[in-house]
């Protein structure tokens, strides 16, 4: 038999026969490792203990101390190990795909009654005892043959059509846990016995059509969470808990900020409360972009599909598109809509970017050397069709308005406006509660246009703006655009979610594909740079992250409702309107409540709505000309003159960039 050479982390190498297994390695070091092991890796690839070797390789035995293919395969099994108990409790229930996915796994099941929750936990029940029971894992590959008459004659119809989407040539692979057996790549654990039986939960069950083709048969998803061991488990659910808190809808309709219908779907209809919100926040960045040398511009909403096709945007982007057809010939008179003129239709589009058209700004007129770089910023209003199972809240939309801004430059201008935008975008995060944010580097990608050469300065230029602000970086080798390099900025939140904001990115495709030019210092024209960059990214996202960020308690400056001046006794009705009068004239936003209801009562309804400031009156506070001050969030107030909450309370209402 052929010998291989397998080569361990600390670089010692040894000889093996050709086809050893990982598990047979594994016993070869030591009887401890070998009941410890779990997995291997090697040539980089995760392996099962099972799978035979055939070359000279790097190898490494895995152990539940390994942190990412431990969870990896805890999950994995658990997939199997949940459809084997559906199976076993309802033997006609027809099983589909089971994936892996963050903190856990789904498995989508073809059942004509709904599962329950109280069907979760006869489920989780029979999960544990598989677990207890240390049932074997094994593998065999099978022929194509085989799998389709077993799944055939098992009156599986849904493993027959994924059997038939693997490509031709890649091993099929069959696993049982126990008796109970499913088509799978692999890899997973050994015996049933080494999943944490104490350590996963079933969560919920939704509706998923088969391969997410909504022209197929509509399934029952059981999602499941998991993790090594119960501690972390528990902090997961507790981290649920409180993000379910901070759920950005359910603020939204408590602080009467905006709703969503299906009349409308992914748009926003924003409240006056919400509202407020939404134009503070942008009178701020409009404030910001002024001071930071950004002239703003606002460009079409409907384009003619010309621009679109000239930009790349058709070709690779046109199924996000909302499309527009007019018939250019009606006269206004013909209100039926459906009779056109095909000879004069027009297709137009509603714009998903505002790249292009910041371009035809910038093609108007002479350009010269001098007028770089230019910064042009625009609140562009845009639309992308999302799919309805994407939509979420005001997070993910299909009607959003981008603070977006392209910046025009010489090649050696890169690095300087990159080091710039740093700058800004870091006292932009600062002010606005996130003083820590990651900066992620994504460089050039396999397939690109453009010489190395140009490459290697943009990328270096890039680099060397991280290093003169003093940031540090992540590297995402391959990730940036066939056309540049990217910046990405990622903000944590308040109870450590990571969220994808700012974005700083090279691009000089787009100006050659669309005929921008300058006229340089030799008299000649040249193609300038586009930099694209964003700071919040969409408005209604960022609104949504400060939401579920600030638990609805948003800093005062933005908050929608500031102060409400509440009447204890009818007695006071006067005194709260002069009082509201004065903090209005200072620039609060504050509102009276003189009903007749007990103070308690109009607290706590307040403090629903996260009013930051609630001003309470009686007798004693017309007599003395003081205000009762209850703060959200804190069990003691104080009293303090009439002048004093005032003057306190203009300040905290002045934005940041203009204290």
């Amino acid at each position: 038999m052929s010998q291989i050479s397998l080569t361990f982390p600390d670089g010692n190498a040894r000889d093996f026969d050709a086809g050893v297994t990982p598990a047979e390695v594994a016993e070869s070091i030591s009887k401890s490792l070998s009941k410890k092991a779990i997995s291997a890796t090697v040539n980089g690839a995760h392996w099962d203990l099972q799978w035979p070797i055939q070359s000279d390789a790097q190898i490494a035995i895995n152990t539940m101390q390994d942190d990412e293919p431990a969870l990896e395969l805890i999950r994995h099994d658990l997939a199997h190990i949940m459809a084997r108990a559906v199976q076993e409790i309802w033997p006609d229930v027809k099983v589909t795909i089971g994936p892996v996915r963050d903190n856990g796994w789904f498995y989508d099941f073809d059942r004509q009654e709904p599962f329950t929750p109280e069907d979760l936990g006869a489920i989780e029940k029979r999960m544990k005892e598989i677990i207890n029971a240390r049932d074997a894992v094994r593998t065999e590959l099978w022929t194509r043959d085989q799998v389709r008459q077993y799944y055939t004659d098992s009156d599986e119809p849904y493993k027959v059509e994924i059997l038939d989407r693997i490509p031709e040539g890649e091993d099929i692979r069959m696993y049982w846990h126990g008796e109970w057996m499913d088509l799978c790549r692999g890899p997973h654990l050994q015996h049933t016995g080494q999943v944490p039986a104490d350590a996963f939960k079933l969560m919920n069950v939704s509706a998923a059509y088969f391969l997410g083709d909504n022209t197929r048969p509509m399934l029952q998803r059981i999602y499941g969470v998991a993790f090594k061991n119960r501690d972390d488990l528990k902090k997961y659910l507790t981290f649920l808990e409180e993000a379910e808190k901070r759920d950005h809808r359910k603020l939204g309709r408590e602080m009467d900020l905006f709703h969503m219908q299906e009349e409308a779907p992914g748009q926003v209809f924003w409240h006056p409360n919400g509202w407020t919100v939404y134009t503070a926040l942008q009178d701020y960045m409009r404030r910001k972009q002024r001071a930071g040398g950004y002239l703003e511009i606002n460009t079409p909403q409907v384009v003619d599909r010309k621009l679109w096709e000239a930009s790349g945007h058709w070709e690779k982007y046109q199924h996000h598109m909302f499309v527009v057809e007019v018939d250019e010939s009606r006269d206004g008179e013909n209100d039926d809509a459906s009779a056109k003129n095909k000879d004069h239709t027009r297709i137009n589009a509603l714009k998903p970017m505002n790249c292009p058209c910041h371009v035809q700004v910038f093609n108007q007129g002479l350009k010269s050397y001098r007028d770089l770089p230019l910064r042009l910023a625009e609140f562009g209003s845009c639309a992308r069709f999302e799919p309805s199972g994407a939509l979420h809240g005001i997070m993910r939309v299909r009607g959003f308005t981008q603070d977006d801004a392209h910046i025009f430059c010489t090649e050696d201008q890169i690095q300087a406006e990159c080091a710039r935008f740093i700058d800004f975008l870091a006292n932009v995060y600062q002010e606005l509660g996130f003083p820590e944010f990651e900066i992620r580097f994504a460089t050039r990608p396999e397939k690109r246009v453009g010489s190395d050469e140009s490459w290697d300065y943009v990328e270096g230029a890039l680099e060397n703006a991280i290093k003169a602000v003093g940031r540090e970086y992540t590297l995402e080798p391959g990730d940036g655009a066939f056309y540049g390099p990217k910046l990405d900025f990622y903000l944590t939140d308040a109870i450590g979610r990571v969220w994808q904001c700012g974005t700083f990115q090279v691009d000089p495709n787009l100006p050659e594909r669309l005929g921008a030019s300058y006229i340089g210092q030799d008299g000649d024209r040249h193609r300038p740079f586009m930099l694209h960059r964003a700071c919040l990214g969409s408005f209604e996202r960022f609104i949504g992250i400060l939401i579920e960020n600030w638990e609805g308690k948003l800093p005062f400056w933005l908050a929608p409702r500031q102060v409400v001046v509440a009447s204890i006794v009818s007695e006071a009705d006067d005194y709260v309107n002069e009082v509201v009068a004065e903090l209005t004239k200072a620039g609060v936003r504050a509102e009276a409540d003189t009903r007749n209801e007990k103070i308690n009562y109009k607290v706590r309804e307040h403090s629903l709505g996260k009013v930051p400031v609630i001003l309470a009156i009686g007798h004693r506070e017309v007599e003395e000309r003081t205000v009762t001050v209850r703060r959200l969030g804190e069990k003691q107030t104080s009293v303090t003159s009439l002048a004093e909450i005032v003057s306190s309370l203009g300040k905290e209402a002045t934005p940041p960039d203009l204290l």
